[in-house]
């Protein structure tokens, strides 16, 4: 049976991370599910309690001995994995593991190499924060475009699946939130088949645990240009 790998890139995430695990465990779907779990040195209890938590058969768990970013636990996290299809998701509970099904419905079809959740298309439920960030991700989102001369709504969107023959290609080099405009920038060229679907989203504030910030736009910015043009 096709097995799909979930990775869940973790820092500082005591109170979700549990509520989170159970959600992803409890969907449905037609193929096995393994979880990795990369704890990135958290120091907030949430290492500890992913490492007193019991033995599962399809839960990994790996541990990072110095904080170094979202795309460093994704690329020890990806190494790690053993499925046939890869989704990258976060453990602060904006995004919904019940939007699984169509976000593995057009690689489960042979339509797609790639799907991105798109929190920017279609008619599910979004609570409403910040408009500034929204303004950030859609510019990020055109000038991205711009230079991969595809047409995506949501880049920087945390929900991103592929199939192993595609993420097995590519090597992430950015250890932080730069590897949303980098991963893009590396499928664009292997011109892969990308899809989109619409998906929920409950977004954070910075009060309850938020931690991207106006530093990471730039670097954005930047790894655009660098892995677009510079390569």
């Amino acid at each position: 049976m096709t097995k799909l790998s979930i990775i869940i890139p973790v820092y500082n995430e005591i109170d979700t991370l549990y509520a989170l695990i159970a959600r992803v465990q409890s969907v449905e779907l037609p193929l096995d599910k393994e979880i990795v779990l990369v704890d990135d040195a958290s120091t907030d209890g949430t290492r500890e309690l992913i490492n007193n938590r019991p033995e599962e058969a399809g839960v990994v768990k790996i541990f990072h001995r110095i904080n170094q970013g979202k795309g460093a636990a994704l690329r020890t996290g990806i190494s790690s994995a053993t499925g046939d299809i890869v989704l990258i998701q976060d453990a602060d509970l904006e995004y919904d593991p019940k939007d699984y099904p169509k976000l593995l419905a057009p690689i489960l079809e042979g339509k797609a190499d790639v799907v991105y959740g798109s929190r920017f298309q279609g008619g599910d439920a979004h609570r409403v924060l910040y408009f500034w960030h929204m303004v950030g991700n859609k510019l990020l989102t055109l000038v991205s475009n711009m230079f991969t001369n595809i047409n995506l709504t949501d880049m920087e969107t945390g929900y991103k699946v592929f199939t192993r023959q595609v993420i097995s290609g590519i090597t992430i080099c950015e250890n932080r939130f730069g590897f949303e405009p980098e991963i893009t920038a590396k499928v664009s060229r292997q011109r892969c088949r990308i899809y989109e679907v619409g998906i929920s989203y409950s977004g954070r504030s910075y009060e309850e645990g938020k931690k991207i910030g106006w530093r990471d736009g730039l670097r954005a910015f930047w790894c655009i240009f660098k892995y677009n043009v510079l390569r």
